[in-house]
């Protein structure tokens, strides 16, 4: 798997893990991130609401459409859920 470009902070309770343990948890962090910030998935995280129309859609369709969008119309929102 390719190496990810990104920073990640990494709080320990402890001292004891030894860098080995630290750097493989950092990689299974990567995996985790990777597996849930794929195409597929990200959809699941948002809902938009459209205030021209007073509702909020959560259908797959719509919000792959509206992510896509580089700029949304006046009135429309992307809400993360997390």
């Amino acid at each position: 798997m390719k190496s990810p470009n990104r920073d990640l902070l990494v709080l320990l309770k402890d001292d004891s893990m030894s860098e080995y343990a630290i750097e493989k948890e950092v990689e299974k962090l990567n995996a985790l991130l990777f597996t849930v910030e794929k195409g597929d998935h990200s959809w699941n995280a948002y809902e938009l609401i459209d205030l021209n129309k007073f509702k909020v859609q959560h259908d797959k369709k719509t919000l792959v459409a509206a992510l896509r969008q580089k700029e949304l119309k006046p009135f429309l929102f992307l809400n993360n859920l997390n």
